[in-house]
């Protein structure tokens, strides 16, 4: 059998969508692909738009199981995805979850069957924060099952420590873990700082560090090779990101190569406690959320200077570069260059150099599929910078 993961809810899911196809989005400790793959065992590829195809590309067979992309996996929901027989497609509802089909397209089915074993389903931005806890809930029990966590320092203060796990490599003296709120995960070689104070559910990826004095508030998910410091409540930073010093982060997602300045603030709630509505890109408009709380959503390779503060629901593009007193507007839209003041657009060839050297510093290549994919970003986004 050939597994694909397939695009669902992707134009809600903009900006963080138009640098990768959707399964590769990190909710929980892990990213949708990297779930199912653990669960099934297998390797997958993607059906997702064409300008993604070449670092992501689909493998095609004579029997091939489509899964959807938007849709997170549990042991009951694996059992009737596999059960299903050519021309049998697997939904909940009206949400398809998956094909067994004999071609890569996802309408070519002849049999519908239903599941009860449906849960965590990712439709809009939002959805990354608001079930992020359960998601680290179910990850942590599918990444330390039948495993041994290394020891924890009798340097730290810790509140039930069967549910927090240090892998190989992993540091943490003189913190705070309060894993009585949720499980607490610490990532290989990664490093918890002394003074941090930590309640699950809370997930640190491989190779990241938690700087001095952090002040964590659950369910928050920090990917790999991240540095973040300050205060930070119920947020995704997807990896190879940084928010390495004081400054709040709430009710947010952050992308990848995003780089957040010192003493930098997002609000996550409005003064009058009036529902937040975000930006979305395929509606062209903002669109209710129905929270109280929703704080900010940064694209990749995004970056703002110190001091910078973002309204409550503020949606950043790729590749923006946010500087200066004042709030900007919360629609800040790709490759833009200002803040308060007003934005111009940030030259591509500027944008693609920074990009090049951010990756260079994580001893990772810029090669030309990643500068096609922003140069295709940049082309489809300009729009919004007029």
């Amino acid at each position: 059998m050939n597994y694909i993961l397939f695009d669902d809810s992707r134009e809600n899911l903009l900006p963080l969508t138009f640098t990768r196809p959707v399964c590769e989005l990190r909710i929980g400790i892990l990213t949708i692909r990297e779930k199912w793959e653990k669960q099934l065992n297998v390797k997958t590829s993607t059906l997702t738009e064409e300008y993604l195809g070449k670092k992501f590309p689909l493998v095609s067979s004579k029997q091939n199981l489509l899964i959807n992309g938007s849709v997170c996996p549990n042991k009951n929901l694996v059992k009737d995805v596999l059960a299903l027989k050519p021309g049998d497609a697997l939904f909940s509802d009206n949400t398809l979850v998956a094909v067994n089909s004999t071609t890569t397209d996802i309408s070519n089915y002849k049999n519908r069957k239903e599941t009860k074993a449906f849960s965590l389903y990712i439709k809009n931005l939002w959805d990354l924060f608001q079930k992020n806890g359960k998601a680290i809930e179910g990850d942590f029990e599918l990444l330390t099952k039948g495993k041994k966590s290394q020891p924890i320092s009798k340097t730290n203060q810790v509140i039930n420590s069967k549910n927090i796990f240090l892998e190989k490599g992993a540091k943490v003296e003189h913190a705070i873990l309060n894993a009585g709120t949720g499980p607490i995960y610490i990532g290989k070689d990664a490093e918890v700082m002394e003074g941090s104070m930590i309640r699950g559910p809370f997930s640190l990826g491989d190779h990241s560090q938690l700087k001095m004095g952090a002040k964590i508030y659950g369910p928050t998910t920090i990917g790999p090779e991240s540095k973040v410091g300050g205060e930070v409540n119920n947020s995704v930073i997807f990896g190879y990101s940084n928010k390495a010093h004081d400054g709040f982060l709430g009710n947010s997602v952050v992308g990848e190569w995003c780089n957040i300045g010192a003493d930098s603030n997002n609000s996550n709630l409005k003064n009058n406690y009036a529902q937040v509505r975000l930006w979305n890109y395929y509606q062209e408009k903002f669109e209710a959320t129905g929270l109280i709380f929703c704080g900010l959503i940064l694209g990749d390779h995004s970056k703002c200077g110190i001091n910078t503060m973002f309204n409550t629901g503020t949606v950043v593009g790729v590749s923006a570069n946010i500087f200066g007193a004042g709030f900007p507007r919360n629609f800040i839209p790709d490759f833009s260059w200002g803040g308060s003041g007003g934005f111009t657009t940030y030259k591509l060839n500027d944008a693609l150099s920074t990009a090049e050297k951010v990756l260079e510093r994580r001893n990772k290549k810029f090669n030309d599929v990643e500068k096609e994919i922003l140069v295709r970003v940049f082309e489809m986004t300009e729009k919004h910078r007029k």
